[in-house]
Parts: structure tokens; sequence; C-alpha cells
């Protein structure tokens, strides 16, 4: 185990995890039917403890969120001084645990000039008002024309009506069509940049990146007077499975938005706060976003939170107008800001971004080297503490498994009943998707344990050969 995680522990006032039973676990599942819920009454680290007392690794760190480790008291304790102090207050107000965040975060954190901060308590509500905050941009300065805000396809943005519509998961829209922006519904949309299955044919680096020149076509072919913001997740998370763009993809993608004044926004509710092993993903470019939304890592599970931050001269026009942005009721929750600084600070101290580099890059070569010769796995990809293993049904061919097998849902109860959590990802073409996101703190011992079980989990699920149900859902924002 690392060692910081340890030496926390040691000093904090209580080291007793206590286990106990879920009396009333069949309560809780909305739809009630399929298999019951896993159970689990206590976690710390790396670790989810069943009332049994079976110790399961969190590979995933959940829906790829934990990045601390869990059980870290510390910041259960800046939550509950929070909210002793000030429960509730409406977000315009400020409180010392917002002041205390937003100093965090534009003073050691933002990349570039980005420095106005705004809190929603959710991904999906967080990118909803990223979309809303573009548009209001244009309007404020005078272009009402502008509205249209998209994302790739293979993008997922969160399931609110309106992050649906600039998403470009075909799955998760289907059904929810007559609801979504009419004109936005069938309108073209650039390739994400899957380079294992380029849909435009080419190889890199042979391809120059003409998955970035797709970018700018589209926005030729709809218009870019009426474009107001390009979506753009910087690594593509669980929707394809960690897929990190080849060259200077982001950068001709920034260049592009500006030359047509369409403003850039970074979804990094998966990237941000080091899980890529640097701070926000497009710190791996030179690129800054004109709108930035990062969420999970913030507060590593802690509390329900995210931030929407943008550049001075996004929200100028707004300001001048005498407009305003409206926000949502638990947007700013004062513990929860209190947890997120928190749980930065240990970030910090413990220099646990760097970690997520150097661990990352071990288990990625780990990764690499176990499933180098596997039939059934087309790729290892990701970066920092964020990798997908696509799973194919013929590695030569890129053929994937029948869609009703549902294999990856497969995998990961394979790897539970190895004492092993896996995140199912993927989305057609990319069908098949496991995905990884552990804890910082990762040491040998999980890294061991994680490329042990992962093939023995694929080839069990393969050998099984019969419809898996999903353990989770479609995962939410």
């Amino acid at each position: 185990m690392y060692k910081g995680y340890s030496q926390a522990m040691d000093t904090a006032a209580s080291q007793s995890t206590t286990v106990t039973g879920l009396a009333h676990a069949h309560d809780y599942p909305f739809l009630g039917q399929g298999s019951p819920p896993l159970e689990v009454a206590a976690a710390e680290g790396c670790y989810m403890i069943t009332p049994t007392g079976r110790r399961i690794l969190d590979a995933a760190g959940g829906a790829i969120v934990s990045n601390i480790g869990h059980g870290r008291r510390e910041v259960g304790e800046a939550y509950a001084r929070a909210a002793a102090q000030t429960a509730y207050i409406v977000p315009p107000f400020a409180t010392p645990a917002r002041a205390e965040l937003v100093h965090r975060m534009r003073t050691r954190w933002l990349p570039g000039d980005i420095n106005r901060v705004l809190f929603a308590s959710g991904g999906s509500e967080a990118m909803d008002l990223g979309v809303r905050f573009a548009r209001q941009h244009h309007l404020s300065a005078g272009r009402p024309e502008r509205w249209r805000v998209f994302g790739r396809e293979l993008s997922y943005h969160g399931a609110t009506m309106a992050t649906l519509a600039v998403g470009g998961h075909m799955g998760r829209r289907a059904g929810f069509e007559p609801w979504l922006v009419d004109e936005q519904t069938d309108q073209p949309r650039p390739p994400a940049h899957y380079c294992m299955r380029c849909p435009l044919g080419k190889t890199f680096p042979g391809c120059d990146i003409a998955c970035a020149d797709e970018v700018e076509r589209v926005f030729e072919e709809i218009g870019p007077e009426e474009i107001a913001a390009f979506v753009v997740e910087p690594i593509v998370g669980s929707n394809a499975g960690a897929l990190v763009p080849p060259g200077d993809y982001l950068e001709r993608v920034a260049r592009i938005c500006k030359r047509h004044d369409i403003l850039l926004i970074a979804d990094e509710v998966m990237t941000g706060y080091g899980r890529t092993g640097r701070k926000f993903g497009v710190d791996h470019w030179d690129v800054v976003p004109d709108i930035l939304v990062g969420g999970k890592g913030l507060t590593g599970g802690y509390a329900p939170l995210v931030a929407i931050c943008a550049r001075e001269e996004v929200t100028a026009p707004i300001a001048e107008a005498g407009d305003s942005v409206m926000f949502f009721t638990y947007g700013a929750h004062s513990p929860a800001c209190a947890a997120a600084s928190e749980v930065l600070r240990i970030l910090e101290d413990e220099e646990l971004v760097e970690r997520a580099a150097t661990v990352g890059a071990m288990l990625g070569e780990r990764l690499r080297e176990t499933f180098a010769d596997h039939p059934h796995v087309a790729e290892v990809r990701g970066r920092g503490l964020l990798y997908g293993i696509e799973i194919v049904q013929d590695r030569e061919t890129l053929e994937p498994f029948p869609a009703d097998l549902s294999l990856v849902n497969a995998v990961v109860a394979a790897g539970l009943s190895m004492d092993v959590f896996f995140y199912p990802g993927g989305n057609d073409p990319a069908r098949d998707v496991v995905c990884l996101g552990p804890p910082f703190i990762l040491g040998d011992e999980e890294i061991e344990k994680i490329v042990t079980v992962l093939p023995k989990a694929i080839d069990s699920a393969i050998a099984r050969k019969a419809p898996a149900p999903s353990l989770l859902g479609p995962p939410e924002r």
C-alpha cells in the first residue's frame, strides 16, 4: 500500500473500519428486478468491503472517481466542520469554504488564464450549465445567431436533455429524440480520434491527423456563424475507453475554434484533477479551453461537486450586459467545497498527481505485456491512471463480439467473483471496453492483482458465451 495513505490512517482518530450488514439492501434497487446489488458496507484505501468481510479491489475508482483512496478521515472531518458552520447557504453568497476552494483552484490548479469558477453538484448538471453558459456568452455579446453546441461522435457529456443533445452517444439518445432540439438531432458530427478503427480509413502518422480537419469541415457544413461552442473530452473517457488524441490533434482543434470564434469547452469531468497524470487532461497539450468542466476527482468521491471554469473574456460580456448565470440549488454546497479543498490539499501535499503519472506508466506497461499476445484484446490505451482495454472476437479483423452477449458486463461480473471491480465501458463501434481508473495510491500489490485477474475475467466471460446483465446500468454523471 502507498506509504502516504498508511501514514494518514495511522494518525487518524480511529483506525478501525466498522463492517455491518445491510438489513434492507433488498429495498434499494429502483427497478426491483434483476440481480441483487453488490452490498458494500465500508471502504478503505483501494478496497471496498462487503458485510461478510470480503475485500474487493476497486480498480475502477468507483465510476473513475476515487483518487486519494477511500477512508481519509480528514476529508470527512473537513466536511463535518463546514456543515456545522454553514450547512446550506444560497449559492451566490460567499462562505469560507467556497472562497477558500475558489482561491486554491485559481492559484494552484486551473490552466492558463482560466480564473472564473462556478459549482454544480454533478457532471451532467455541470455540463448542462456549461452549455447554457456558452450560449449566454454569445447572447450577451450580441450574437443571438450562435446557438449550436455539440461534440463529436463517440462522445458522452451527460444525461440531461441538453447534454444528450450535445453528446454523440447514440445509445443513450435513443428514444429521447423527440425531446432533443430538432436541428441538433440529425446534424453532422466530426469523428472521434479513434485511430484503431479510423472512420476515415487512414493510419497515423501518415494520416496527417485528418480527423482534426474533419472538425473544420463540419463547422463549414453547418455554418460556423451558428455555432456557439464545440465540446471535447481531452482524452475520451469510458464511452470509448481512454482514447488519447494523436499528435497535435487537440491544438489544431483549438486553433480551428479560435479562427471561427467558437468557444472550446473541455469536458474534464473524468480526466480532471490528476487522473491522466497532469492536473487536467488539456495540460498534456498546449491548449487552454474557453470553458473547462472538471468533476469526479475534485472531491475524490467524498462529496458531490463539479466546477465550471472559464476565462475572463468569456464571462465579461455577461457581466457587462448586467446578466447573470442561473445556479442549481445545491451548487457550491459549502460542506462539499470544504471536502474538495481538503482533497486538493492531499493531492498537492502527497504529490499524488505525479504519482498517478509514474504509477500509471507502470500499470500501462504491465497491461501491455499481459495482453501483448491475447487473441481477444485489440488494444490497451490510456494515460496516467485512466486505461481502456478493448475486447474483440477477432484481433486481426477487429470484429467485435455480438452486442447481445454484453461481453463487458460478463467481464465485470467475473472480475467481481475474483474480488476485483472493473468498470464497464464502450459504445459501438468500441463495443466492449474494460476501463480502469483506480485510486492514485495504487501500489505494487494492487497492480499485480489487476494484471492477474483481468485476463482470467476476460477468458471466463468469453468461455461463458451467455448474455450478461449489467451490474451498474448506464453510468450516471
